[in-house]
């Protein structure tokens, strides 16, 4: 924005100037949705609407209150596309961890006291373990280098309850981007 229209959209201008109509996110919006997001006002006489505010307001100032609106919603929708690929990334991770815990506790149903199985160390690399499946516990990392022992009842009621959120986040979000 130029320092004229920054100082038109402040409502203050040179001494050698006119007076310039002072522009509020308010008068360019209707009200607010739900998740505060201003709803923009269909125009359909811009020079009646310039001609609304007193003094009546430039079209250069008008662009730029536009322009500034305009950045706010992409900055929203960039937020909005960031939660949605972390939705994307974390629900099949709950999803596997619930279908490993389920596989454990089918083990140790089924009188099976070890289990074979291989581990990421790394992004491509795998070592073999054999877990312990007798004594019905699990490790859960939660975040935040923060990492409890459950059962594996408490284990699958956690990570179901995680998925619920995740998913009804994840169809928010989506909502919210329209697709």
């Amino acid at each position: 924005m130029s320092s004229e229209v920054a100082a038109a959209a402040a409502g203050t201008g040179s001494s050698q100037e006119d007076p310039v109509a002072n522009i509020s996110l308010d008068s360019i919006t209707e009200g607010k949705n739900d998740r505060g997001i201003p709803a923009t006002k269909f125009l359909d006489d811009i020079d009646l609407f310039a001609n609304s505010f007193n003094p009546p307001a430039s079209s250069e100032l008008l662009i730029g209150a536009y322009s500034d609106l305009y950045s706010k919603f992409k900055a929203y929708e960039q937020q909005l596309e960031q939660k949605k690929g972390t939705y994307t990334e974390k629900l099949p991770e709950i999803e596997k961890s619930i279908t490993l815990v389920r596989h454990l506790k089918e083990k140790k149903e089924s009188g099976v006291s070890g289990v074979i199985t291989r581990y990421n160390l790394a992004d491509t690399i795998y070592s073999k373990a054999e877990v312990d499946c007798s004594q019905g516990i699990v490790n859960l990392w939660l975040g935040a280098n923060v990492m409890l022992e459950y059962t594996y009842d408490e284990a699958l009621e956690l990570l179901t309850s995680k998925q619920t959120v995740a998913k009804k986040d994840y169809k928010e979000v989506c909502r919210l981007l329209l697709v």
